[in-house]
């Protein structure tokens, strides 16, 4: 046998060995975030504004930390990064503090005359066990802002970051267990396999920021077990671009306000 043959023999055999200790763990970390939601614990309404101030906390302690990773992985300037990042998480930390406590609330019900006296009232009730999926694009908001509406229904996250943005992925990998319950959040990095280990699980509620392709993958491995999916997916603004509008003949300005006329995102630091 080669030496290259023995290597690539060895590397199939570490990763074999790599996936069946993630499926492992996996299942035990599983198993106790549904038994911290089936305790009651995310039940209380001090349980999750504390997660919400938590989040708030985490993204002000360590403000300078997400523009650094942000423009290792993508090149983001600060002031989009605060923009389209930081900013709309705090917004969307302190609107959830503000309703949180109506949410929560009994809504009164009208009930046919049939059943008089009888009175009804809706409540909402969180789902259980979510699994979030984040993008490459916004890596920070698009994982936060999911964590922070299923923190807020009173559910336990598995948050796994996009591969794609490994420095943001490690950020959240590190930060998240240091501010929120240990007990309720988790996060799970890896590749394509490891989101194909975590879609085998059943779940009580599935969020996918991504491609069509995937989403599909998502919904398919969802409906084994009729779990609900809200899927955010790009893709669908497709535009063409010919030989007379490229960037190559055209100004970066120029270039940059061509992009945003005409698709909903525009990043003119990428064609620096």
């Amino acid at each position: 046998m080669s030496g290259t043959a023995a290597a690539a023999m060895v590397d199939e055999e570490v990763k074999e060995v790599a996936a069946a200790v993630v499926v492992v763990g996996l299942e035990e970390m599983l198993e106790k975030l549904r038994e911290t939601y089936k305790n009651g614990r995310t039940r209380s309404v001090d349980w999750r504004k504390g997660q919400l101030r938590a989040i708030l906390k985490l993204l002000l302690d360590n403000e300078e930390r997400i523009y650094r990773a942000l423009d290792e992985d993508l090149g983001k300037p600060r002031v989009e990064t605060y923009r389209d990042e930081i900013g709309v998480l705090v917004k969307s930390v302190n609107f959830s503090l503000s309703n949180l406590d109506q949410w929560m609330s009994p809504k009164t019900s009208r009930i046919p005359l049939l059943f008089f006296p009888a009175k009804g009232q809706v409540l909402a009730e969180p789902l259980g066990l979510v699994l979030v999926f984040s993008s490459w694009n916004y890596p920070i908001s698009l994982a936060l802002e999911p964590l922070i509406g299923a923190i807020s229904a009173g559910n336990t996250v598995v948050l796994k970051p996009s591969e794609l943005v490994p420095a943001c992925s490690s950020l959240l990998a590190s930060l998240i267990p240091q501010y929120l319950d240990n007990e309720a959040v988790k996060v799970v990095e890896g590749g394509a396999n490891v989101g194909a280990q975590l879609l085998e699980q059943k779940w009580d509620k599935i969020f996918f920021t991504g491609n069509p392709r995937v989403g599909r993958i998502v919904m398919s491995a969802a409906a084994k077990h009729l779990t609900p999916v809200t899927l955010e997916l790009g893709g669908k603004c497709p535009v063409i671009f010919d030989h007379l509008l490229s960037p190559s003949n055209l100004q970066e300005e120029d270039f940059s306000e061509t992009l945003s006329e005409r698709v909903s995102v525009s990043y003119p630091w990428a064609l620096d």
